[in-house]
This record gives C-alpha cells, structure tokens and sequence, in this order.
C-alpha cells in the first residue's frame, strides 16, 4: 500500500485523472482551490494567456514548463471561471506518467462509451501545489497505474498510429505531418504505424548521414541500405495521406537540401556545415 506523501510544502489540490489532462492544454481549477491558493487576488481579471500576469510556470518531474492562468468572466455562474493553461510538452509527460489513464479516454472516445470509469475501473491521482509568493505551481504524480505491457504500452505512446488516432478523435484533420525523434536501429521493428514516410539514417563512427522514402518503413529499413551499412540510428516524419502521390518528390528535395549543406559523393557544391557526408548516390542538380 502506498504511503501518505512526506515532501508536502503547499495547500494540495489532488486531482483524480481524467481526460482533461490530456485533451485541452488546460485544466479549470475548482473555486474551492481558487480561495486555498488566492487565485482571485493574483489573476483576477486576467483573461488572456498572452498578459504578461497571466504567467505562472509549473514544475514537473524536475523540468519547468510555461503555463498561465486566466479567469473567465461568469456569465451566469457565481463566479469566475480560473483555468490553468500549460505548455503541450507538460501534456505529453502527463500521458506518459498516466499512461492508463489516457489510453482509457482514447478507448472512451472510440467507443463512445457513457461511463468509461465503469466499464474499466482504476483512478489514478495528480497532486497541484501552488507557491503563492512564487507563482509556480508543482504537479506531483501521486498514485499510477502500472499498465500490464509499460513497455509496449510507452512505445505506443509516441507511435505514428496513436498519435492519429488522438488526432482524428481531437479534429486536428488529416494533413498533419508526425515527427519522430532519434532511435537506435535495434527498435526499428516497434515502429507501429509508420507508413508513408520521409526516413533519416546516421552512421555515427563514419559520420554519414542518409535520406530514403518509404511506403512502409520497417518493411524498407530492415533491407540493406549499401551506401551506408553501418547505421545504427534513424528518424522518420509520416507524411498526411495527400501528400502520398508527392513522397518521392519530396524525398528528392530533402536530399538535394541536405547536399547543400553537408559533403556528399556525388559533387555538389556545399558548405559543409555538419561534418557528415551525404551518402545518397542519387542527388538532383
């Protein structure tokens, strides 16, 4: 059993995990909460996150992230209604330390499902701190879930498939591109949902650097690449549906860019700017 929190300095709100952590860029604080931690007197009157008062950073895991407050006039309620609003890195780290807790609201969302917490019961706890003389608040991961599969389930997380399902479910629309960080070659067969994409090698010992195109990545990485064998680390951006026909066009964009600024094999004049070489063999004039 979980233990009571012993680094407490500040009034909490603990706040049960729900959807609005990870779906709004934002939470409205409970008036209780508002009086606690004497919101009024500090961003009354503050409706726009761009006021310079507005400001008020929250901590989390040791990192600070931007975040603001605003209160909204009543308009027929009581009282103002005071939201905190916070950077969308914040809303990331929070999917991953709640991590059941957001793919329930994906599953909510799916399904259309009226009482998700019924259908699949846990509850997970975020304690908010605010420093009143400081204006920060400090978000506390107090009790998670541990997901049966946490490391599928955290690779799913950052997937191209899941980050559309949250986007079709969000209305974000159809055109966005999904951009993926570094990754060594040993994970390239995790890659769910990577199609239709712009695809990046690195050979860090020889210092070469490679771009290809591929309508399914783990299908094309795992074939030899001859012109720089010895890769061990890769990105990829999944090009929307429209830009399908175009894939290979922009492939041939990105590789005539990169040999403008790195040296390459082929004799392109560059400025040689990254101390990589450039390996593609094929390089438009």
């Amino acid at each position: 059993m979980k233990s009571e929190r012993q680094n407490v300095e500040f009034a909490i709100w603990r706040k049960k995990v729900d959807k609005s952590l990870f779906e709004y860029g934002g939470i409205t604080i409970p008036m209780w909460a508002c009086k606690m931690w004497t919101l009024p007197a500090l961003f009354g009157g503050i409706t726009s996150r761009n006021q310079p008062d507005a400001a008020a950073p929250v901590t989390f895991q040791n990192r600070t992230y931007s975040a603001s407050v605003t209160a909204s006039p009543p308009h027929g309620r009581r009282n103002p209604a005071f939201r905190l609003w916070f950077d969308p890195a914040l809303s990331y780290e929070l999917k991953q330390s709640f991590l059941m807790s957001y793919m329930r609201s994906l599953e909510a969302d799916l399904g259309h499902a009226q009482d998700i917490e019924s259908d699949i019961p846990f509850a997970e706890f975020l304690d908010i701190e605010f420093d009143h003389k400081r204006r920060i608040f400090r978000f506390v991961a107090n009790y998670t879930m541990r997901p049966g599969f946490p490391h599928l389930f955290k690779r799913l997380l950052g997937s191209p498939a899941i980050k559309s399902i949250d986007d079709e479910l969000s209305g974000k629309g159809t055109h966005r591109i999904h951009k993926q960080d570094w990754k060594a070659r040993s994970e390239v067969a995790f890659e769910l949902g990577a199609k239709n994409v712009i695809y990046f090698l690195l050979a860090t010992e020889t210092k070469r650097f490679y771009v290809g195109e591929a309508r399914d990545l783990v299908k094309r990485l795992l074939q030899p690449h001859p012109s720089i064998p010895d890769w061990d680390y890769f990105r990829y951006d999944v090009l929307p549906p429209a830009l399908d026909p175009y894939r290979v066009t922009l492939e041939r964009m990105l590789i005539r860019d990169f040999a403008a600024i790195l040296s390459n094999t082929t004799g392109i004049g560059c400025r040689d700017i990254g101390g990589h070489t450039l390996t593609n063999d094929r390089v438009d004039r």
